[in-house]
């Protein structure tokens, strides 16, 4: 991956395909959706990328649970930052709110997505 000023990420992402992951759109009232598996193309401890069957909104709150070698966590809530037609399915970009919002912030979350970027990182 590069890293030139015109990339977003504060830090790379690494490859994860083989973590499973699972969305819920948070909707009005506290509903949700059907839970949706997702494949993971790529994540670190701040956001991911996922390829989804379905479009879903930039700005839509998720709540993501992952199950992966070693580490699972659920109810870690993302907001889609883009949505764009890929391959199958759709790739969202997503960012974890728990790093863009100070009242959101859970230092279990940060610990859970901690281990498994650091997974990752050392595969890639």
């Amino acid at each position: 991956m590069t890293n030139d000023s015109a990339d977003r990420r504060i830090k790379d992402r690494y490859p994860a395909m083989c973590l499973r992951v699972r969305l819920r759109e948070r909707r009005f009232f506290g509903r949700s959706r059907k839970p949706v598996a997702v494949t993971c193309l790529d994540m670190n401890r701040y956001g991911m990328a996922v390829l989804c069957p379905r479009p879903v909104d930039p700005g839509t709150t998720l709540h993501l649970d992952f199950d992966g070698k070693y580490i699972s966590e659920s109810r870690v809530i993302a907001e889609v930052v883009s949505c764009q037609p890929f391959q199958t399915g759709y790739r969202l970009s997503l960012h974890f709110s728990y790093c863009c919002d100070r009242k959101r912030y859970s230092r279990t979350v940060d610990n859970a997505l901690s281990r498994i970027e650091g997974f990752y990182n050392r595969c890639a």
